[in-house]
Formats: C-alpha cells, structure tokens, sequence
C-alpha cells in the first residue's frame, strides 16, 4: 500500500490500544511503526536493477520480523520523544501494534508479500485491494486525527474497524469477479489452469481477470456493481523460454534475472507485443482489460554472460485511457 495508508492504519492500531492520556503520543509511534517496513526500498543497487523487486516486501514485512523491528522503531521513538510520556515498554507496544499492521496490509494487495520469511519465499497477495485506494485510507485518516484531536481512543477503534471490513468488502467483490471470470471462460470453451481477479486502481467495482487457458494468458474486466458486466480484453502468450528467447543462455546472468522477474509476477509473465527482447508482468496494467504493462525487463541478445537485464517501468497514462477508465467505472 502507499505510506499514507500504512501511516494512518499503523497511527489508528496503536490508539486503539492507548489510553485517552496517551492516545496523541501512541498515534506518532504506531503512525512510524506502520511506515517502517518500507525502508527496505533502499536496498537497492546501481549494477543490479531487479535487487529492489527481490527485496521490497521481503524481511522486513514477514511476522517473524515484528518483534524485531519494532524494538528497532521503539528504541528510535524512545530515545527521540517518549521517554518524557511512555515507559519503554509502552513505546514498543504501540510500535508493535503499528509495525504489525505493515505487512498484513501489504499482503491485501496484488503485488505479493513475504509474510512467512524466512519458512518460505512465497509472495503472498490476497487481491482485495488495491495499492492507492482512498475509499479505504481517508475515513481512517480523519479518524485519527480525529481521536487524537478528542483524545478519544474509540474513534481509533472505529477506524480499525473500518480497515478490517473493507478488505473484507473486497474479499466478496474479488470471488464474485473470479466467478464472472471462470464463466466468460466457459463461454469461449476454455478450460483455466488459473485464474484470478485483482483490483484495479482505487476502487473494489472494476476487477482486472486473469487466466490462462493451455499456453495462453486472456485478461479481461469485470465489473461487479449491483450486476456483473464484463469489457473483452486481450490475449497473450505465456513465456516459453526456449520458443521466445532461444538465445538466452540457461547459465547467463540475465536467465537468472528473469527468474527473479518470473518469481516476483507469480508467474503472470509474458513476452512484450511489440518488442521480443521485453517480458512484461502481466497483473498491472494502466486499463485492467489491457496487456500494456507498467514495467517489464528487457534483455539484450548481445550482453556478456555477467550482464543484468535492463528494468523498465511506463506509468503515464494519457486523457484517453482515464476516459476509457472513467466510462468502465460507470458502466457505459
């Protein structure tokens, strides 16, 4: 999620456990404890360009870590400002309850997260929200500000509330996209091997599916207001190596990368339409019926065995595809 969101749901876990007294002083260190985890972002490195993709979301945000980061944000919080207000054990606990939230929250969306390092790499993505969704972040922002203004925890409970039901929400509008799509598969005579529905860009109505019926991947929308309707999307060929890229050696460096690449989609990888040397991660796209990724890898026929795979990202969305958006949101 975005550190708004993390900020707010951390602040709102840890006044729901303060006292009226230490509810304004909770909220800052719950509010760091919810931020902490994304500090992983500065694992990165100038030679390397997929280390970031491997580490965000990794240690950091795993529930063994709890304990230990937040003793980390506790001991900062406490030597900083707590001391004069809260025992050191009353620092850790609201960090606790904010660090915990981080990677529950994160694991909500599609982009996957470590929660069970280091038993298992797995990258967990539930799919019931999305990253940016201020239906879920705003009402518990004006919450805790809210409790912390009245110094009444009980606005913060009601926020906390709040962020359990509407991935909850979720949660049903995702297994009714799911069974939309495995009817629109049926209708076409396709049998999936997977299949799964995750949520386009601020909202729970629009919901990008995506299955793959023998070697090919369809994504399509639904739309799972008060009725189902479905807007067709495009088809795209899963990634076989040896077809798509005879080239690339097993033992190269960038064979290894796209490993990682395949392993941070889930899977959800493809060759790029237009540019062979590109594989792109199927599960964001700017339209949640289009295949146009948000970043892909490309490789390069010509590199060194040592050499890493090139990252490239394209977010910019035009007046036309936030039209074509607009018009899928209402239905027309």
């Amino acid at each position: 999620m975005d550190p708004l969101s993390q900020a707010v749901l951390g602040a709102t876990a840890a006044q729901s456990g303060a006292s009226r007294k230490e509810v304004r002083v909770a909220a800052v260190v719950g509010l760091l404890g919810g931020m902490a985890p994304d500090l992983d972002v500065l694992i990165r490195s100038s030679r390397d360009p997929l280390l970031f993709l491997e580490y965000h979301r990794h240690f950091t945000h795993a529930l063994a870590f709890i304990p230990v980061g937040s003793l980390l944000v506790a001991a900062v919080c406490y030597v900083l400002f707590t001391r004069r207000h809260l025992s050191f054990p009353r620092t850790w606990l609201y960090a606790a309850l904010g660090f915990a939230t981080h990677g529950l929250l994160d694991a909500c969306t599609t982009y996957g997260t470590q929660l069970l390092w280091p038993f298992s790499d797995a990258r967990i993505a539930w799919n019931v929200i999305s990253i940016i969704d201020p239906l879920f972040t705003v009402p518990i922002l004006l919450l805790v500000v809210f409790a912390a203004a009245r110094r009444w925890p009980r606005m913060a409970m009601v926020g906390f509330a709040w962020s359990i039901a509407y991935p909850l929400i979720g949660m049903v509008q995702r297994d009714r996209a799911i069974a939309a799509g495995y009817e629109l598969a049926a209708s076409r005579g396709h049998k999936p091997s997977t299949l799964e529905a995750k949520p386009s860009f601020a909202n729970l109505l629009l919901w990008k599916t995506v299955y793959r019926h023998d070697d090919t991947f369809h994504v399509d929308t639904v739309r799972a207001g008060s009725e189902i309707r479905i807007y067709a999307g495009d088809s795209a060929p899963a990634l076989d190596v040896d077809k798509h890229l005879p080239w690339l050696h097993p033992e190269s460096q960038q064979a290894r990368d796209l490993a990682r690449f395949r392993w941070f989609s889930n899977g959800y990888v493809a060759p790029h339409p237009r540019d062979p040397r590109q594989v792109i991660d199927l599960r964001y796209s700017m339209l949640p019926n289009e295949i146009e990724p948000l970043w892909t890898i490309r490789l390069d026929p010509s590199a060194r065995p040592e050499a890493h795979v090139e990252y490239l990202t394209a977010r910019d969305a035009g007046p036309a595809t936030l039209a074509r958006f607009r018009q899928m949101l209402r239905g027309d």
